[in-house]
């Protein structure tokens, strides 16, 4: 595999001829230089007038490798050939070398151009581009590409200190000015290689530290120029104030992903910032990063999701619901966003909602966030690439583990992680009740490792003393909710009222989705017409999980067994006619042949359910076959004690249409090694927070239970 390196724009403050002259002084060896042992010219020629000289030298190195390695090998040194042109009239100062040693087994190859800033003639700017193609080594391909890719990196650094070293020195002897070069002045060859800073040495196995570039000393100088320059090429001093402290290989990585964009990529091209997120995500592994970038475009360009925070307008449910809100920063500089989650009503928003309102509200915090932090950037003046979140879960009860909403949440995080790598900072979880670990063992194994490691949790009031919130948060900006100071508005949050939970159709209905699937599905049920479900079961104890509201009329639910599978639902033979049946009527699974006891049997005491329930439950199932889960019609006590029937079910009976119950219900079933305990099993689940991630499990005594919230 070729290994490939392409610096950032170095700025000099120092005209071109004193940096050459700082140059020149590393030849023909360099005390700084520990593995650049010597060097001899072996050509150098000069045109007519004086105005280009080319110089080549044979450099020799010391790697430092294992000496086993060396013996193997048979050599002490490594030999470089370098070839330096310097136009002196055009300013300029080009450097190739290649390698002479095992040139059949490796190929080394490196680029190297001062030139004048583009905007200021008084400045230098300086570019390195290498590759390395290590053929065949002896069997040490792998260790030798790692030895010399370590020391070409360390060379490249080592590089900026020569040069800053050998312009003080200048400096010391009084030589802080080189006029330039013009015909009637320089015409000698003498004084000709006086100017030339001789070629930069073929460092370490890939190449010559000597040629990456000087730093100049002011990190903090005019960079605006830099990044207006043609090319729109990165510079170094701007990689440093806005992007942070990168090694060469990372700040290579990103010129290249950077290049390739503005190459290839038809659309707006992603801020520095943000493709540097998705390098640091694949720890910058330059193909995998751009394959995640590249997909995460293609998403932001189909949701117009760049446009998001102009064109979105919350709902005002969102609005008075939603219990989370931006508050100051933390110590780092980071743009502070704080969530309720205990006070929030996960469930009614979600069915009043919708995922795609809640997942939208998501993007755009997460949006606001990349917003605010280059505004903090700029105001602290040092690069602030991600954010931090403190989430109180006060008031934290079972109904928010209620699995449909978990389940929406666990999609939204895969949005996340995919979309946003490498932007949240921090999570700050304050007051952790007895249930969370429950949930962090349903959430954490989507989320990536290195985003685990920036989870702090804090159970009861331990957030309080020494190495709590203090360490993290300004005690001025501590709201007051949490015993600060700092006055939050954040709203402490309500019940949403259920006359505001929309319908499936009406969730189903809304266009561009981001997210392609709904959890809920509706069903209406009428008397003498029950609504069945099958549900096949090839392994016992398996875990069938369900979640139902009871949107109108009252419903018994059953779970029936079979071992033998139910016939399919006979067809409509009015409709097969082209006549139009009387209205929807439910497929029956259970035959009416069926024997209950001998054919399928009850597996779970009758459940009645009331309109406006909400029911929640688990059943292990013992054997393996059919499982059919059931709603039927429940008639109100009034009615089932009179003789007499009520005109209303006279009515019904006449006009199928008039459906009389209707629910919407989530199921699924999980492997019993995949179980991590549903909304019934949470107050039997283990909850120790050292151990976030301990499985939690049902509880042995029974094999099924459920609860109703009204």
């Amino acid at each position: 595999m070729v290994q490939e390196y392409q610096s950032p724009v170095r700025v000099y403050k120092h005209p071109f001829e004193l940096i050459m002259a700082a140059y020149v002084r590393r030849f023909p060896k360099c005390p700084l230089i520990p593995v650049f042992v010597d060097s001899e010219i072996i050509s150098e020629s000069q045109s007519e007038d004086g105005s280009t000289l080319i110089t080549e030298r044979r450099c020799t190195i010391d790697v430092d490798a294992p000496r086993l390695l060396k013996r193997i090998a048979g050599v002490d040194y490594l030999y470089f050939i370098q070839k330096n042109t310097l136009n002196r009239r055009d300013r300029t100062l080009h450097i190739e070398v290649h390698n002479e040693t095992f040139s059949s087994r490796v190929i080394v190859r490196e680029c190297c151009n001062y030139t004048v800033h583009p905007e200021n003639e008084d400045w230098t700017c300086f570019e390195q581009t290498a590759s390395l193609d290590m053929k065949s080594f002896f069997g040490f391909e792998s260790t030798a590409e790692k030895i010399a890719m370590k020391q070409y990196a360390s060379s490249i650094k080592k590089g900026k200190e020569i040069v800053e070293y050998y312009l003080r020195e200048l400096e010391e002897e009084g030589i802080t000015y080189i006029p330039r070069w013009t015909p009637a002045v320089i015409s000698h060859t003498a004084a000709a290689r006086l100017q030339l800073p001789p070629p930069s040495t073929a460092g370490v196995i890939p190449v010559n530290s000597a040629k990456d570039g000087l730093s100049n000393k002011d990190v903090d100088g005019p960079t605006e120029l830099v990044a207006g320059s043609p090319d729109d090429k990165l510079d170094a001093d701007y990689i440093r104030r806005y992007l942070g402290d990168l090694t060469p290989l990372q700040e290579s990585c990103l010129i290249r992903l950077r290049q390739w964009l503005q190459e290839t990529h038809k659309g707006k091209i992603p801020k520095d910032q943000h493709v540097l997120r998705f390098l640091r995500a694949r720890d910058f592994n330059l193909d995998k990063a751009r394959e995640l970038l590249c997909q995460s475009l293609t998403w932001r360009k189909q949701h117009q999701v760049d446009y998001l925070l102009d064109s979105w307008e919350h709902p005002q449910l969102l609005q008075d619901y939603y219990t989370g809100g931006w508050h100051h920063h933390d110590r780092d500089g980071r743009p502070l966003y704080i969530l309720r989650l205990g006070q929030m009503d996960t469930k009614g928003l979600v069915r009043a909602l919708g995922e795609e309102v809640l997942l939208r509200q998501v993007l755009s915090i997460n949006e606001e966030a990349l917003r605010r932090c280059e505004e903090n950037t700029r105001v602290f003046g040092r690069p602030i690439s991600c954010w931090t979140c403190l989430v109180d879960l006060e008031g934290l009860t079972m109904r928010h583990l209620w699995r449909p909403g978990v389940k929406a949440l666990l999609r939204i995080i895969e949005v996340m992680e995919a979309n946003y790598p490498e932007t949240l900072g921090r999570l700050l979880i304050l007051r952790a009740p007895r249930v969370f670990p429950v949930l962090w063992t349903l959430v954490s194994p989507l989320i990536d490792e290195n985003t685990r490691k920036k989870f702090l949790v804090y159970a009861g009031n331990d957030y309080q003393g020494p190495g709590g919130l203090v360490d993290y948060i300004d005690r001025e900006i501590i709201p007051d909710f949490l015993g600060g100071d700092s006055m939050c508005d954040i709203p402490e949050g309500s019940m949403v009222p259920k006359s505001l939970y929309r319908t499936t159709e009406e969730l189903e209905s809304e266009e561009n989705r981001l997210l392609t699937d709904s959890i809920y599905k509706s069903a209406s049920i009428f008397k003498g017409a029950p609504y069945e479900m099958l549900i096949e079961i090839a392994d016992a104890s398996s875990v069938i999980t369900w979640d139902f509201d009871v949107c109108k009329g009252d419903v018994i639910f059953n779970i029936y067994h079979s071992k033998r599978p139910p016939q399919p639902p006979k067809k409509d033979t009015l409709g097969a006619h082209g006549i139009t049946s009387l209205g929807v009527v439910n497929a029956q699974l259970i035959d009416k042949s069926w024997v209950l006891g001998q054919d399928y049997s009850l597996v779970e005491k009758a459940l009645t359910c009331r309109e406006g329930e909400s029911v929640q439950g688990s059943h292990i199932t013992r054997w393996p076959g059919f499982y059919i889960l059931q709603w039927r019609f429940h008639s109100s006590p009034a009615c089932s004690a009179s003789s007499l029937p009520r005109v209303d079910d006279v009515l019904a009976s006449l006009q199928v249409s008039s459906h009389k119950c209707k629910i919407m219900y989530y199921t699924e079933v999980l492997a019993s090694h995949d179980f991590r305990g549903s909304m019934t099993s949470l107050e039997s689940s283990h909850s120790g927070f050292s151990q976030l991630s301990a499985a939690t499990t049902s509880s042995s005594q029974s094999h099924t239970s459920s609860t109703i919230s009204r």
